[in-house]
């Protein structure tokens, strides 16, 4: 069996740290952002970590 090819397209969305987590952005910034308040919109910018039920299926498509 070959071996799986990562998801290109996902890989550039989510970075490994160094722990191992898998950090992403927010959504919902660019669009409508005039009608968000600043606080909304500071809250953002900040990268997340993907929530433990996504983190196995999203491991196995990030995999090199």
């Amino acid at each position: 069996m070959p071996k799986m090819k990562t998801k290109s397209a996902l890989a550039k969305r989510v970075k490994v740290t160094g722990s191992g987590k898998l950090k992403r952005h927010h959504a919902y910034i660019s669009h409508m952002a005039a009608h968000k308040t600043h606080k909304q919109k500071r809250n953002l910018r900040k990268s997340a970590l993907i929530s433990t039920s996504d983190f196995k299926r999203i491991k196995l498509l990030i995999q090199r």
